[in-house]
């Protein structure tokens, strides 16, 4: 996965955002692209597929005129050919107020997927997520959903879950079948940089999180029109996966996952440590692509003391965590800003994240066990381990 800072600027103020930079207004530069995708190409490390997510800050704040650029640039330099093709599909992660026709246009165009951030009904999203004058945000963004909704164009939400949604499932699950919302991915207001979720101070987060989801995904189930809720579809394949297939981990790799800033600077690991300094590691930046081959990145990412500290937690996870089969070791970003260290194990972020979903995927399977037959419990199986219809971004 390629994520992809064009800025670090946002036009608006969430109480809850982690993004030290983001009234910077810089641009990535085409040339800057270029280079990256010159690199990634060329390394021979590419999947046959891969996602460019473009994200943090507000990535809409860019023209339009910008992206058919940098994406007519990165077709051009795709491998379209032989063992070594490549399909890129390019996403965007969005709070939805700028979008309008000439934009949709550009998600018709390049197929672009479109995911948009809002939390609920009007009293839930404008409680968080607010202009940088200080008033809410909610009824742009729903234009922006029924703008994508009157071009016809996909898109899932995703939804900041804070102290009071995690008591209104119904109300959740209304307002989004209100507003023709049928792809649903949701992230619990969480301690990242110099915010601290007071969510993550309760030892009672687990339960709530528990019968919060468990409510949501019965509810959705049993009305049909929640066609996909991403933290329990993307759990169920590596719940119920083929017997020798690992779950994996792209946050644990070296450069399983590329983030660049809009300077060319490129972490890996979890995307939100770009951006951020620490007094043990410094700015977590591996090199710059626009003066350093990404073969130089990476070898210098295998030596560090970084990778060596998130390795050890991943090991440490491995042999004391009985989720580790379907977490593959955790989001390193989590076990730093909970836990003070990436040599650690487990967090409030995976508890919910990996924890929850299989309890609650095991919880529905063992009450199928008790009313189908054998051969039944099979098929649900196998139809568990097919690929989920996936949301509109990673």
């Amino acid at each position: 996965m390629v994520i992809i800072q064009p800025t670090a600027f946002c036009n608006i103020n969430c109480t809850y955002c982690y993004l030290p930079d983001r009234s910077n207004k810089h641009v990535i530069a085409q040339s800057t692209v270029t280079k990256l995708f010159t690199e990634l190409f060329s390394s021979g490390w590419t999947n046959p597929e891969i996602t460019v997510l473009w994200h943090a800050g507000e990535p809409l704040a860019v023209p339009v005129a910008f992206y058919r650029e940098a994406f007519a640039t990165i077709e051009r330099l795709r491998p379209k050919d032989g063992p070594g093709a490549v399909v890129v599909k390019h996403s965007f992660q969005t709070n939805g107020m700028l979008i309008d026709d000439e934009w949709c246009d550009l998600f018709r165009e390049w197929k672009v997927g479109v995911g948009v951030s809002i939390d609920g009904p009007r009293e839930l999203h404008d409680a968080h997520r607010k202009t940088r004058s200080g008033a809410g945000t909610f009824d742009r963004t729903v234009a922006g959903i029924r703008c994508l909704k009157a071009a016809n164009w996909p898109f899932h939400a995703l939804s900041v879950l804070s102290r009071a949604s995690l008591e209104m499932p119904e109300e959740m699950l209304a307002f989004y079948i209100s507003e023709g919302i049928d792809h649903v991915c949701f992230n619990v207001e969480e301690s990242e940089g110099d915010y601290v979720s007071d969510l993550f101070q309760g030892a009672e987060l687990r339960q709530r999180y528990e019968t919060f989801l468990r409510k949501f995904w019965h509810l959705a189930r049993s009305d049909g029109r929640i066609r996909f809720v991403r933290e329990i579809d993307h759990a169920l394949p590596r719940v119920f996966r083929p017997e020798g297939v690992r779950a994996r981990n792209i946050q644990v790799e070296p450069l399983g996952m590329v983030n660049v800033d809009s300077h060319g600077n490129i972490s890996s690991f979890s995307p939100e440590l770009l951006g951020y300094k620490n007094a043990d590691y410094g700015d977590f930046l591996l090199g710059n692509i626009n003066t350093r081959s990404l073969r130089e990145i990476y070898e210098d990412t295998l030596g560090s003391a970084l990778l060596r500290d998130i390795q050890a937690g991943t090991e440490a996870c491995r042999a004391g965590c009985e989720y580790f089969s379907v977490c593959g070791g955790g989001a390193p970003v989590n076990k730093l800003f909970e836990n003070g260290r990436f040599d650690s194990t487990s967090t409030s972020f995976c508890t919910l994240t990996q924890m929850v979903p299989t309890d609650l995927i095991l919880e529905a399977y063992d009450t199928l066990e008790q009313n189908w037959t054998a051969d039944g419990l099979s098929t649900i199986a196998q139809l568990a381990a097919q690929p989920a219809s996936p949301p509109r971004m990673p």
